[in-house]
């Protein structure tokens, strides 16, 4: 099994990047727009489309709130046995810093899906943003 893991921070305290990641039906608005275009509650799970059309389901398997942590797992996916991910979130001074965790199989899949933990890293360091000091003058 390929085992993903990346660490990256955000520019927010970790509080406020946890409201926006417990949040588990509204990754495309809160989370990590741009990245994910829609997101559905279903039953246990969340059906998720990513830019590009890609739709995945995935089962909720917890929400931590003690320790800012989210565990989910892709379910009837035709490309891939098994994937599990997790994300958690840390304080860094009054930043976040964030771990996100994933295991897949077979292990030809995991470039593609570190790929795609990439774009969503990306996304969610660009909603999580410091502004700039040329825009606050």
């Amino acid at each position: 099994m390929a085992t993903i893991v990346r660490e990256f921070l955000l520019d927010a305290a970790p509080e406020e990047v946890w409201d926006a990641a417990r949040d588990v039906g509204a990754l495309h608005t809160r989370l990590v727009p741009g990245f994910v275009v829609d997101t559905v509650l279903e039953d246990g799970a969340r059906r998720v489309t990513f830019t590009g059309g890609f739709v995945a389901r995935e089962r909720i398997v917890d929400v931590d709130d003690a320790r800012r942590r989210i565990a989910w797992s892709v379910v009837g996916s035709a490309h891939r046995e098994h994937h599990s991910a997790s994300l958690q979130l840390f304080a860094d001074g009054a930043r976040t810093r964030a771990v996100w965790i994933a295991d897949v199989l077979p292990n030809d899949a995991a470039p593609a899906v570190d790929a795609m933990i990439g774009q969503g890293i990306a996304a969610m360091q660009r909603r999580f943003a410091a502004p700039s000091l040329a825009a606050q003058r």
